[in-house]
């Protein structure tokens, strides 16, 4: 055995000495790259936008850079829809990751409109503590909330704990949220920025036959409203009429016409208020021509309070810590069946856009068109998920994480959705159940592939009788009792 000399021992210690050092300088780094830290998140939420009103979408009548940005730098997806195509309950299930229908107004009706969504007791202690905000709250995130609220007293920003930044629901919210977004912060944030156009549209009709009570206080009280609307239906300069209906409007929809055997409970949505029935009754093709013209002008002065938010997130170098979402209550039906406004279940008014981005983190330029997204039930789970923490409301909704990652993963097969006149379920393959339910039962089978623009039904064709069968069950089993 070889003795070891004092020369070699002082060697052996300095290597030992210098060999620990090393792996430690190499094992810490290690471990500060694989905690990924929170990011802030910031959700845009704007009002009567449909899925296919963006330039990134295809659209060719109006320019949506802001939004296009979104979506050439992260994921966009085009099977999206809300839970309910209307303002406070679509509102409602933002906050709480719950179907609208889950809660009852005083009256013990379950919620599926505006009115009655307005009218909800004070929550149970169960969805107070399982909200999008009482989730974030034990994630350390710093809240804030800015812009249009319609949700009943026990669910307002406020009552959750969200810091309301602004009462303005356009140019003077995105600017009061640019200047928090430069801010210098502790915490991570979560940021709900939403915007009210483009919904100056339902004044178009609205002005011309507001004959009821309730209709007419809302015009009195739209100035803001019909000064935007009025400068989106101006002619261009120079422009000849007869030039403006032949180059600059969009077209009549390809589904321009009611549908083929039209459910009543359709025709009940819109007898229901003077102005939609005057629409549907009065209106000439340029009047709705018109009306698309200034939709598609109002959804760009929404792109551009967008961009005020995305120049902020830029320049104060935070993109690759922001995951920015963006989606809509519902959209507009903008003359599709010769009807405006929501509420109903055709795909202008329930199939909604929504996108993600998150520098560095999603991959860019993703389009999705096959799985099926809810904004209502899938965004608590999927906030959560980049907070760090479980979140729970629904069973039925779904993180949305693995699929902004663009990962192949085991995804939902159908969605259930709801409105004020019936419900539906929505599958993979395109095909969908309808149970209208307002003016007696009313089936119908839609077929999104054979039939995109849903001119007719399906329902007594025997080539789909297995599947009219096999949709009807998973309403009722999977989705709605």
């Amino acid at each position: 055995m070889k003795k070891i000399t004092k020369v070699r021992y002082k060697f052996l210690l300095v290597f030992l000495v210098l060999f620990v050092r090393n792996s430690s300088c190499q094992t810490e780094p290690k471990q500060i790259v694989t905690k990924e830290a929170k990011p802030n998140i910031i959700y845009v939420f704007v009002d009567q936008l449909s899925a296919n009103m963006m330039s990134c979408a295809g659209n060719n009548y109006l320019k949506t850079p802001a939004l296009d940005y979104i979506a050439n730098n992260g994921i966009r997806f085009t099977r999206a829809y809300t839970t309910n195509p209307v303002c406070s309950p679509a509102r409602l299930s933002m906050m709480t990751g719950r179907f609208p229908s889950y809660f009852n107004d005083a009256n013990g009706n379950e919620i599926r409109e505006n009115v009655g969504s307005m009218k909800i007791p004070q929550v149970s202690k169960e969805v107070a503590n399982t909200t999008l905000a009482s989730y974030l709250k034990q994630a350390n995130y710093e809240l804030y909330f800015g812009g249009k609220e319609h949700l009943p007293e026990s669910l307002t920003p406020k009552a959750l704990g969200f810091n309301k930044f602004s009462e303005d629901e356009r140019g003077e919210l995105v600017y009061k949220a640019a200047g928090i977004i430069k801010e210098k912060h502790d915490k991570p944030f979560f940021m709900v920025v939403s915007i009210i156009n483009p919904h100056d549209i339902c004044y178009m009709a609205l002005r011309q036959e507001a004959t009821s009570e309730k209709d007419a206080k809302l015009l009195k009280n739209a100035n803001i409203e019909l000064e935007t609307l009025d400068a989106a239906m101006k002619i261009p300069e120079g422009v000849s009429e007869e030039e403006f209906y032949k180059r600059y409007c969009p077209p009549l929809p390809k589904n321009y016409e009611p549908q083929i055997d039209e459910p009543r409970a359709v025709k009940s949505l819109i007898n229901a208020r003077p102005f939609r029935k005057n629409a549907r009754e009065h209106f000439t093709d340029n009047d709705w021509r018109l009306h698309r013209y200034a939709y598609h002008r109002l959804t760009e002065v929404m792109d551009k309070e967008v961009q005020v938010l995305l120049d902020a997130i830029q320049k104060s170098g935070q993109e690759e810590n922001t995951l920015i979402i963006f989606s809509s209550d519902h959209g507009d039906m903008s003359a599709s069946h010769r009807m405006e406004h929501k509420s109903t279940l055709y795909e202008e008014s329930a199939n909604i856009p929504f996108m993600a981005m998150w520098k560095g983190h999603i991959p860019a330029s993703q389009v999705n068109e096959v799985d099926l997204i809810s904004n209502g039930l899938d965004l608590l789970p999927t906030v959560c998920d980049y907070a760090g923490i479980n979140g729970f409301s629904d069973s039925r909704g779904k993180s949305l994480k693995p699929l902004f990652e663009g990962r192949n993963v085991e995804w939902r097969e159908t969605l259930g959705v709801e409105s004020e006149i019936g419900k539906m379920v929505v599958d993979k393959n395109g095909l969908k159940y309808v149970r209208y339910d307002v003016e007696g039962l009313e089936e119908q089978l839609l077929n999104l592939k054979d039939d995109p623009y849903e001119t007719t039904h399906f329902t007594n064709d025997l080539n789909f009788k297995e599947d009219l069968e096999r949709l009807r069950n998973i309403y009722i089993t999977e989705w709605f009792k």
